[in-house]
């Protein structure tokens, strides 16, 4: 972050009348609340939705077996 832009948040933190630092909390906060598909009814509509289809799927064992055999190769670089 330059200095001017950190000067800048200072300004806005002292128009708001508090410190930078909870001026900083306070704009996390309400970003994080504003996140698209934060809320548990979205995220529960969305998996209810999933569940209405029907896809073929290995067993269970097999897919773990694959995930492991995943993790045993590696990230690639």
């Amino acid at each position: 972050m330059s200095e001017s832009e950190l000067k800048g948040y200072e300004r806005t933190a002292r128009a708001k009348g508090m410190p930078l630092s909870a001026w900083v909390r306070q704009t996390l906060r309400a970003e994080r609340q504003n996140e698209p598909g934060s809320s548990p009814e979205k995220k529960l509509a969305a998996i209810r939705a999933a569940a209405q289809h029907r896809f073929p799927s290995p067993d269970i064992d097999q897919m773990l077996a694959e995930i492991a055999r995943g993790y045993a190769q590696g990230l690639p670089d």
